[in-house]
C-alpha cells in the first residue's frame, strides 16, 4: 500500500490534472458523479428502507444495511472516474497550501463540480426513480418521506455538524481508497468510512440532492425552498469544513508541505 507521503503525491497530482479539465469535461464527470452516488441512495432505500421490521426490532441493523449499501456510489466514483464536490474539498488543499494552485482554480472547479453534481442527481432522482415508481409503494415510499422529513427537521448548526461529520469520513475514504494500489483493496478502503457516515446518519450535501428532491417529487410535503434553506445549505458548508479543514488541510500540513 501506499504510505501517507507517497498519497499525497497521488493526491498532488490528480488535484493539478482536475484543474486542468475543460469546464465541458469536468460538468460531465460531475454529472456522473452525481448519478453515481444517488444510485447508492437508491439502493440504500431498497435494502435498508425495505426492511421495516427489522427497524422496529432492530433499528441498528437496518441503519447499517443502509450504510453498508450507499457505498456504491463512492466506489463508483473512484474506480471508474468522476468529479466528486465532497471529494474535491479535500484533493486541492494541500496544492494551494504549497502554493502550486490558487484558490480561483480551486473555486472554479467546485462550483462546475457542484453543478454537474446536482444535475445527476436530479435526474436519476426524478427519471430513473420516480417515473419508474421503484419507490412509489410502501414500505419504500415511507422510508422515502422518513428521510427527506428528518433531514428537513434539523437546526442549521445540527445539520452543520453533521455535515462536517460527513465529509470528514468521505475524504477520508478517498484518501485510503488511494492508499490502496489494487481494485479490491480500494473498494474496501473507501466502503469503511462511508459506511460509517451513513450508518451514524451525517449529512452529505449530493446525497441529499437525491434523497429530497426524491421525496419532492414523490409529493412529500417539502418546498425546494426547505430543502435548500433547511439542509443543502448548511450541510454543504459542513462538507467543505469537513473536507478541506480535516483531511485536506491536516494531511497537508502533515505530509505535503515543502521542504
Amino acid at each position: 500500500m501506499n504510505n501517507p507521503q507517497e498519497v499525497i503525491t497521488i493526491v498532488n497530482k490528480l488535484a493539478l490534472k482536475k484543474g486542468s479539465y475543460q469546464a465541458n469535461k469536468t460538468l460531465m464527470l460531475a454529472f456522473l458523479a452525481g448519478a453515481y452516488i444517488a444510485f447508492g441512495g437508491l439502493l440504500a432505500i431498497i435494502v435498508g428502507g425495505g426492511s421495516p421490521g427489522i427497524a422496529a426490532e432492530n433499528p441498528g441493523i437496518t441503519k447499517f444495511l443502509f450504510g453498508a449499501t450507499f457505498p456504491i456510489g463512492l466506489i463508483l466514483v473512484v474506480v471508474v472516474g468522476a468529479e466528486l464536490f465532497t471529494g474535491n474539498n479535500a484533493y486541492f488543499i494541500p496544492n494551494v497550501i504549497n502554493k502550486k494552485q490558487g484558490v480561483g482554480a480551486v473555486l472554479k472547479n467546485w462550483g462546475l463540480v457542484y453543478f454537474g453534481n446536482f444535475i445527476g442527481a436530479v435526474f436519476v432522482a426524478y427519471v430513473i426513480t420516480h417515473l419508474t415508481h421503484i419507490v412509489h409503494n410502501s414500505p419504500f415510499i415511507d422510508s422515502v418521506f422518513s428521510i427527506a422529513i428528518g433531514k428537513t427537521s434539523h437546526t442549521f448548526l445540527v445539520t452543520f455538524i453533521k455535515g462536517i461529520g460527513a465529509n470528514w469520513l468521505v475524504c477520508l475514504a478517498v484518501w485510503q481508497g488511494m492508499a490502496a494500489k489494487d481494485t479490491t483493496g480500494k473498494i474496501f478502503a473507501i466502503w469503511l468510512p462511508v459506511m460509517a457516515f451513513v450508518a451514524m446518519g451525517f449529512e452529505h450535501s449530493i446525497a441529499n440532492m437525491f434523497f429530497i428532491p426524491l421525496a419532492i417529487f414523490e409529493g412529500a410535503q417539502i418546498t425546494w425552498e426547505t430543502f435548500v434553506i433547511k439542509n443543502l445549505i448548511p450541510a454543504t458548508l459542513g462538507n467543505i469544513v469537513g473536507g478541506v479543514v480535516f483531511v485536506g488541510m491536516f494531511y497537508g500540513y502533515l505530509f505535503g508541505r515543502e521542504k
